[in-house]
């Protein structure tokens, strides 16, 4: 014989209003992009750059959506409710090509798009230093070298720079926008030079 236990009404009331508030409780999801609005072509030139960018190196930890960022103490936490809008390697080279390709007129033929013969920059980049310190600065040390498809004309150049922020991770995210967006401008001004000289010299 089977015994059926029912539960009373005030009991499911109180198992659903715990469900409810546990629900509520948990904060949202908060989205984050590296890319910033960018001015309009700003370098004059007889002829189209295309340049190649393909995905970047850099350190394990750091590919993953979610904000990893370093407490005042050392420690580093990941950020479960603040992300970026893609992996962060997606949305870093993402970022750097707009940076380096609209200023210059360029174009990005990273995932085809060029016909056969037509010279090519191709841009790696490796991120290999990027500390994200909550309520205090970002650091972010690049490197990169530079080549064209048809010629030996080539270039590699290092850059290291440090942001101040404010208080709270949009500070954080905005911080991790202007220094993406003074790396991309590194990179563009050298690309722009290597095309002007091959003998160029990565700029100051």
């Amino acid at each position: 014989m089977k015994t059926t236990t029912l539960l009373a009404p005030m009991a499911i009331a109180a198992a659903l209003s715990t469900t409810l508030v546990g629900c509520a409780s948990a904060p949202p999801v908060r989205y984050y992009s590296l890319s910033t609005a960018l001015p309009a072509k700003a370098v004059a030139s007889t002829n189209t750059l295309l340049v190649e960018l393909p995905p970047l190196a850099l350190p394990e930890r750091l590919v993953r959506p979610q904000m990893v960022v370093r407490t005042a103490s050392g420690q580093l936490e990941i950020l479960d409710q603040h992300r970026w809008s893609a992996p962060f390697n997606t949305e870093l080279r993402d970022a750097l090509a707009a940076g380096i390709t609209q200023p210059l007129g360029a174009i990005d033929v990273s995932n085809g798009g060029r016909l056969a013969g037509q010279p090519v920059y191709r841009i790696a980049v490796q991120l290999r230093q990027w500390e994200a310190v909550e309520n205090s600065r970002i650091e972010a040390s690049f490197s990169w070298t530079i080549r064209r498809s048809d010629d030996a004309r080539n270039l590699a150049c290092q850059w290291s720079q440090s942001e101040p922020v404010g208080l709270g991770t949009q500070a954080l995210a905005e911080g991790a926008q202007r220094l993406t967006a003074r790396a991309a401008q590194s990179m563009a001004a050298a690309l722009a030079a290597l095309d002007a000289d091959a003998g160029a010299r990565c700029p100051a």
